[in-house]
C-alpha cells in the first residue's frame, strides 16, 4: 500500500472516530429521556407568593365554641389554598347577561378554581377580631415550575 493510501485511510479513520463522540453523547441524552431519568434543572431564586384565607367563626356548624373555632381554622386554610390555586392555575370565569327589549334583566357571573397545589406552607394562622379566623399560606413558584419541568421528562 502506498504512503498516500495509508495516510488517506488514517485520516478517514480519525474522522470517523472523532464523529462518534457527539453521536454517542446525543444517543445517551436521548436514552436518558426515554428511560425517565430526570434532567437537571438549574435552581432559581425563590418567587414567594402568599395567600390569605378568612372564615367566620360564628357561622360554623359546630356544637361548641371550641369546635366552631377549629372548623373556622380549617375553612380559612382551605380558602387560602383556593387563592393559591387561582394564582398557580388561573380562574375559570363564566358570565351571562340577559337583555329583553333592550333592558338588562339578568346579569350572572361565576368563577371557579381547580388545580393541585403542592409545597405550600402555613406561615400563620390567627384570630382576627372576635369572629374571624385567618390563615396565611406561602408557596415558592420556582419550586412549582421545577416540579413541572422534572415531571414532563
Amino acid at each position: 500500500m502506498s504512503m498516500w493510501s495509508r495516510a488517506g485511510l488514517l485520516g478517514v479513520g480519525l474522522l470517523l472516530l472523532a464523529g462518534c463522540s457527539p453521536l454517542q453523547h446525543g444517543w445517551q441524552a436521548a436514552s436518558a429521556q426515554m428511560t425517565g431519568q430526570p434532567q437537571e434543572v438549574a435552581p432559581r431564586a425563590p418567587e414567594l407568593v402568599t395567600a390569605t384565607g378568612y372564615a367566620p367563626i360564628s357561622l360554623q356548624p359546630g356544637q361548641t365554641d371550641q369546635h366552631r373555632v377549629l372548623l373556622a381554622m380549617r375553612a380559612s386554610k382551605l380558602r387560602a389554598y383556593q387563592e393559591l390555586a387561582a394564582v398557580v392555575h388561573g380562574q375559570y370565569l363564566y358570565g351571562t347577561t340577559q337583555v329583553n327589549d333592550m333592558v338588562m334583566e339578568n346579569d350572572r357571573f361565576r368563577a371557579a378554581v381547580a388545580g393541585i397545589v403542592r409545597g405550600a406552607r402555613v406561615v400563620k394562622t390567627y384570630p382576627v377580631q372576635d369572629d374571624t379566623y385567618a390563615t396565611i399560606l406561602e408557596l415558592d413558584l420556582s419550586q412549582v415550575q421545577r416540579a413541572w419541568v422534572v415531571s414532563e421528562h
